[in-house]
């Protein structure tokens, strides 16, 4: 009996720090963060639309090696890996207590938060890495890595079909983003009833057209995976620089890599209004 009552006892603690105005910051703290990632990526992007191809990697490694070169980049990278620790605390929060809204607490919403924990807690701990002087961690090339991972894999018994399988995740992924963009699933998640009406406005021109544009971004991403797994090819895998590069072979050529740029832009702009307006 006095076990249960010690044990209840910890799950309320637990649940006060996970409600705690702490973990709220954090997690708001978190969205600045990853709006600055994927403004910088946009920028990173229409570099490459509009020089050729040339200038640094349009992925996270890029992202990040651009906020080190700037005034005061090792305190800013300190903080930019500090907020995504804070985004993983909350999405831990979400994955043991359930989310904000009235189906948060559903097995899956949970395994989602839970997923998205150790891709934020893998994202801070390379940023962090990287400011405390490991060049390698965080800023290598997306491409690169895809590759080797994908060679790997297709050496593996069954590995085209891991490959494979792995392809069409994430190009569901890519559209399911992009459906919940488009059709603005985003409102339940958000304080729409703060928002000025040009506020809100604002808020479905960058959530719309920010997530579509990720959206679209994965799903190539996923769609070139399958590929290399049909070929048995490594090279055909991409990261997010290779994929984002494969825009300008189009025939609309750079500015459709262009309109991508501005969308992701977009999408971390539309981070920003969830640091403002998200439910936490």
């Amino acid at each position: 009996m006095h076990t249960k009552a010690l044990s209840a006892n910890g799950q309320a603690h637990a649940r006060r720090a996970a409600n705690s105005r702490a973990v709220d910051l954090g997690a708001r703290a978190g969205f600045v963060a990853r709006g600055v990632i994927y403004l910088l990526v946009g920028v990173l992007a229409l570099r490459i639309a509009f020089s050729g191809g040339s200038g640094k990697q349009a992925d996270r490694g890029g992202a990040i090696a651009e906020v080190a070169e700037k005034p005061f980049g090792s305190v800013l990278l300190w903080a930019l890996g500090a907020a995504l620790a804070g985004m993983a605390l909350w999405r831990l929060s979400e994955a043991m207590f359930g989310q904000a809204g009235p189906d948060g607490r559903t097995p899956g919403k949970r395994a989602m938060a839970a997923g998205r924990f150790v891709f934020y807690g893998f994202v801070s701990y390379s940023v962090l890495s990287y400011a405390a002087g490991n060049r390698g961690s965080g800023s290598g090339s997306s491409d690169r890595r895809t590759d080797d991972v994908t060679a790997k894999a297709l050496g593996w018994t069954g590995g085209q079909w891991i490959v494979g399988v792995a392809g069409a995740v994430v190009v569901g992924a890519g559209l399911w983003i992009a459906f919940r963009a488009v059709t603005r699933t985003y409102h339940k998640h958000l304080k729409m009833s703060e928002m000025t009406r040009r506020a809100r406005q604002a808020v479905d021109v960058v959530g719309v057209f920010g997530g579509a544009v990720r959206g679209t971004v994965f799903a190539t991403a996923g769609g070139f995976a399958i590929a290399a797994a049909v070929q048995h090819e490594p090279g055909k895998a991409k990261g997010m620089d290779d994929t984002l590069r494969s825009f300008t072979q189009t025939p609309a050529g750079p500015w459709l890599l262009a309109l991508v740029a501005v969308g992701l832009a977009a999408f971390g702009l539309f981070s920003w209004a969830n640091a403002r307006w998200r439910m936490i």
